[in-house]
């Protein structure tokens, strides 16, 4: 069953003011909240001030380009749960693919029918109750909880020191257990951008959290030649 419409936000980032207005009425029409801006730089601004739960985005835009709008957004755990769908004339397969490793959720062609549109919406939304969990501000596990706000560690109670890149890395993955990241996936989300930093690093921030995390070292484990996972399901 698809989501309620009348209870979503989408924002529709668009540049073609014509194409704008027609998607605008087709989403209106199904019962949807549509907020539109044209460029990438108010894109990101509305995004983080209205809390959409999806984001349609044309990838060329005047000034910050889509790539680089989904790639803030995705790096942000305010806007990191919000749904992009990629909406392009782009029609090259190493196009496709860099939309995708920006972490768009997914990938429509121009021009497409608007009741494939539509269904691949509520494809999405029907995921949304996965995704919240995945964000949530605190973590919860036998022992261990994670408060995201506070950048607060417990252990048996005890508070846990950790460095903010070591926090970053074990609230990554604490936040989707039993996913496995890459060295490259987790240097994405703990890289600042003027601090450069090398995927042996990631694992030397690992190693030196396990040792602090003392019991609660056996949910970060090593998948050996990938990266790393959190084995453990939440209890909340």
């Amino acid at each position: 069953m698809d989501e309620p419409a009348e209870k979503t936000k989408i924002l529709l980032v668009e540049d073609d003011v014509s194409l704008q207005k027609s998607l605008a009425f087709i989403l209106e029409k199904e019962g949807f909240i549509v907020l539109c801006t044209q460029t990438g730089e108010e894109a990101v601004i509305l995004a983080r001030k209205e809390s959409p739960d999806l984001i349609l985005l044309d990838l060329v835009l005047p000034g910050m380009d889509g790539y680089k709008v989904c790639h803030i957004l995705k790096k942000d755990p305010q806007t990191a749960a919000i749904f992009v769908m990629m909406l392009t004339g782009k029609r090259k397969m190493e196009d496709i693919v860099l939309g995708l490793k920006e972490y768009a959720d997914d990938y429509i062609i121009k021009p497409f029918e608007p009741q494939i549109l539509i269904a691949r919406i509520h494809a999405l939304l029907r995921r949304k109750g996965k995704y919240e969990n995945r964000y949530r501000n605190i973590l919860e596990f036998d022992g261990l909880m994670i408060n995201r706000d506070a950048y607060e560690v417990l252990v048996d109670g005890d508070k846990i020191e950790l460095t903010k890149t070591e926090f970053d890395i074990l609230s990554l993955l604490a936040g989707s257990p039993n996913q496995v990241f890459t060295r490259s996936r987790i240097l994405d989300h703990v890289r600042e951008d003027n601090y450069s930093i090398t995927e042996r690093v990631v694992d030397y921030q690992v190693t030196g959290m396990r040792k602090k995390l003392g019991r609660a070292r056996k949910y970060v484990q090593t998948v050996r030649g990938v990266g790393y996972k959190f084995g453990a399901e939440s209890s909340s």
